[in-house]
């Protein structure tokens, strides 16, 4: 009862954000009042991949797998827009536990800069090669044929994607999480109801299909951004930008640069070895790869809360680093963790029972709901490892030491995940089970491998 009451407590004022100093009191309490906002935020994020999946299912094996296909490739663009908002993230709480606000105000438009840049390339390859794209993953001849128009329009919004994962990241170095949460339910509310207006049509607007989600999503996703930018230049957050802010600073954007590009590899190279898993996957035909697909967007509803707190460690790891505090940095580190893995473990469980209840929400094909509550079912009996390994990496993030997390996901994915998961699947012929073992092995390696690099507690003495 008196967990209960602490927890109603505080819960208005983790939602509102009003207090943001997590460099004094209780560590319980500053993990709570960061992760319940960034919970929700990520929460949040991981709906527009349900809703879609929900509305795209009920037009068939096609077009759930072209989802699926496209969303492998987007992977690499999440990849650059999470890997430069890690350094977004810890330059902006580094400054902020200095207590220089002007300096995180700098950061941020520096940031913005970069991923427009970056959207603006990744935008040409995705409007002019869809089909060439779809093709390379293995998609079939009547599935890019059926889907192109998807992935044209999701990659060549990509900025959208970009800018709402970059300006969140500068709200959560801020601690303003709470303000990233908003945004995100704004988005969300959007995309809900433009799905199915797009996906089936209504009154004069046309039935456009698969082609409907990406359509909803980039809408959704673009007033978002709008509504950060507004937040950002009248004042609602921590951080203000000023018209003296805007312009360009090349020796701020190299640091930036600097920080975000051992993140920006970290998870290149986490992502696309989930593309050549995709793609193995796509050797086993479209039913299995629409069951796998589905799990893992189910997956990331709950991956994305773990997610959450593990950003919440990356925040107070930044701002406790620069308010002079590392040992209370690694403090929180280790209480994250354990809250994340209690978590994870319920979830895990839940998985475990209900796994085939679950695809029946999205599909009917016996083969689909089979092979994903299999993809359901091994992946989720890792779980406990995943939560701490997410909080430890996003550790190391938040002290600006992104290298480490690097060399870490490239053994551990590179020279691990992508061989055993070719070897079982194809040459042991274990097929798409020999895949998700190879996921679940290579995230529990993960979790053991960053518990003992965080431990030697170099990442303590990293200046950015």
């Amino acid at each position: 009862m008196h967990l209960l009451r602490k927890i109603i407590t505080h819960l208005p004022k983790a939602i509102s954000g009003k207090e943001t100093d997590v460099t004094t009191g209780s560590i319980r309490r500053a993990i709570f009042l960061l992760s319940v906002p960034m919970v929700l935020e990520m929460m949040m994020e991981s709906i527009f991949f349900l809703v879609d999946a929900y509305f795209v299912s009920s037009l068939g094996a096609n077009a759930i797998a072209t989802v699926g296909l496209t969303e492998s490739v987007l992977t690499l663009v999440y990849a650059v827009a999470i890997g430069l908002s890690m350094g977004v993230t810890a330059i902006v709480a580094r400054r902020i536990g200095e207590k220089d606000v002007r300096s995180a105000a700098h950061t941020a438009v520096q940031s913005i800069y970069l991923g427009v840049l970056i959207a603006i390339l990744v935008s040409i390859v995705g409007m002019l090669f869809p089909k060439e794209i779809l093709a390379l993953m293995g998609g079939e001849a009547d599935l890019v044929a059926e889907g192109y128009g998807y992935t044209q329009i999701l990659l060549g919004g990509n900025v959208t994607i970009m800018l709402l994962f970059i300006i969140n990241a500068i709200f959560r170095g801020a601690g303003d999480a709470s303000v990233a949460m908003r945004v995100l339910i704004f988005s969300n509310l959007l995309n809900i109801g433009l799905d199915p207006l797009f996906i089936f049509g209504w009154g004069p607007i046309p039935a456009f299909g698969v082609k409907g989600a990406a359509i909803a999503t980039t809408i959704g996703r673009g007033s978002a951004v709008i509504f950060q930018l507004l937040i950002l230049f009248y004042g609602w957050s921590r951080i203000k930008i000023t018209l003296r802010d805007v312009g360009v600073q090349f020796q701020l954007m190299m640091k930036l640069v600097k920080v975000s590009l051992g993140g920006i590899g970290q998870f290149i190279i986490g992502t696309s070895s989930w593309v050549f898993l995709m793609r193995i996957m796509a050797e086993f035909g479209s039913e299995v790869l629409a069951g796998y697909t589905i799990a893992i967007r189910v997956l990331m509803f709950t991956l994305m809360p773990s997610w959450g707190m593990s950003n919440a460690a990356a925040t107070l790891v930044g701002q406790n680093l620069g308010a002079r505090q590392p040992e209370r940095a690694e403090r929180s580190v280790w209480k994250t963790s354990k809250y994340n893995a209690w978590f994870m473990a319920a979830v895990s469980v839940f998985y475990l029972v209900f796994a085939e209840r679950i695809l029946q929400i999205f599909s009917e094909n016996p083969a689909v709901i089979e092979n994903g509550a299999l993809s359901l079912r091994v992946i989720a009996a890792g779980y406990v490892a995943y939560a701490y390994g997410m909080v430890v990496i996003q550790a190391f993030n938040g002290a600006g030491n992104t290298r480490t997390p690097t060399i870490i996901n490239f053994f551990c994915f590179w020279l691990f995940q992508l061989p055993v998961a070719y070897v079982a699947s194809i040459q042991l012929e274990w097929g798409a089970f020999g895949v998700l073992l190879a996921i679940t092995a290579a995230e529990i390696l993960i979790a053991i491998v960053g518990i003992i690099w965080f431990k030697r507690g170099r990442w303590k003495l990293v200046e950015v």
